[in-house]
């Protein structure tokens, strides 16, 4: 009987110490600091240990220090290219670290991506896939070894690419290993917000003609998508950007860049993984933003969206939305439930909510 007791004690001290703490924050308030300032657009970043911010911008890729304050910048030259190309852009929108490295990959063709190591900051060239519809959006990792990299399609599908080696290597998903995309169908490279991963499960969202997520259960192995209610029909329109606070809860986020303060149709949530989606604010609150994330430990309720439109908080899973700041941004990472990286033209800033 002691044994048993000890053994009870034992388990239930495990469950309790790893439960979730959950906190309500209420924030009401935001402090900017420009941590980063130049002449150049950043539209994705990922940050290390706390302390290392790596982003990729309009002409590579670079990295800012939290405890000294110290950048280091790779602008990519005319040379870098594998064939000359009038209009060849190296814009670094999908950037994300494993516990090792950092990974940058460029948009549009050729599209190459490097793996770069994060002390000695040595990188190569990992992949390179080179079509004249090459479009990657987004990057992010299951685990250290494993990875996974979307993109606008080439074919009859979305174009994904997969490693499973520690990023040494990539392999291109056959379209007939995915669901078919609609003609027109797509996804924004507006702030690597696209892919959403907890556990072995990951979300893709899309847009334009038709914005949809699609899941994959097994790390990648298995797709099936769902259609959402959110604002599609336009090559503008559509989820910019998606986040899951668990395996069942999570938010897509966008509406139109070009009509910015519409806030119709732009953002829904799902508490079944994703199966089906329903309007939040349909109407009401925030317009258009990029980037949407779930605040830590805020139990799934309470959210961040930025935008070149400014910065809105919500404390009641996306019905309500208040406006923080109109200082714009593309692109947002929280270090913990209190403070977040954002970036944008121009800037890399810390937010500390209050």
């Amino acid at each position: 009987m002691k044994l048993i007791c000890t053994l009870l004690f034992v388990l239930t001290f495990v469950f309790c110490t790893t439960e979730e703490k959950v906190v309500t924050h209420n924030f009401s308030k935001v402090e900017i600091e420009v941590i980063l300032k130049d002449s150049i657009s950043i539209r994705a970043l990922d940050i290390y240990n706390d302390t290392l911010i790596g982003f990729g911008f309009n002409k590579g890729y670079g990295f800012v220090n939290l405890t000294t304050k110290k950048k280091a910048i790779v602008e990519f030259s005319e040379s870098d290219t594998i064939e000359k190309k009038e209009n060849w852009i190296a814009e670094q929108r999908a950037v994300g670290f494993t516990d090792k490295s950092f990974f940058s990959l460029g948009v549009s063709s050729p599209a190459r991506l490097r793996k770069i190591d994060s002390e000695s900051k040595e990188e190569k060239i990992v992949y390179t896939e080179m079509h004249k519809k090459v479009f990657y959006d987004a990057i992010a990792f299951w685990n250290a070894k494993e990875g996974i990299a979307m993109g606008d399609p080439t074919d009859t599908c979305l174009s994904i690419i997969i490693t499973r080696d520690g990023g040494e290597t990539w392999k291109k998903v056959s379209c007939n290993d995915l669901p078919e995309t609609f003609v027109g169908e797509a996804a924004f490279a507006a702030s690597n917000g696209n892919i959403a991963i907890v556990g072995d499960k990951t979300w893709i969202a899309t847009g334009g003609m038709k914005s949809r997520v699609f899941y994959s259960p097994d790390k990648g192995k298995t797709w099936e998508v769902f259609d959402t209610p959110i604002i599609q029909g336009k090559e503008t329109t559509g989820a910019y950007s998606v986040d899951f606070y668990d395996e069942n809860n999570g938010i897509i986020f966008g509406g139109d860049y070009t009509a910015p303060k519409s806030n119709e149709a732009n953002k829904a949530i799902t508490k079944d993984g994703g199966k089906t989606w329903d309007l939040v604010s349909d109407g009401s609150g925030a317009g258009y933003k990029s980037c949407i994330r779930y605040i830590p430990n805020g139990g799934g309720k309470e959210m961040i969206a930025v935008g070149f439109t400014g910065i809105s908080i919500s404390n009641d899973l996306g019905r309500s939305w208040k406006e923080l700041s109109k200082e714009g941004f593309y692109t947002v990472r929280f270090i913990n439930d209190s403070t977040a990286i954002a970036a944008g033209k121009g800037r890399i800033a810390k937010l500390v909510f209050k």
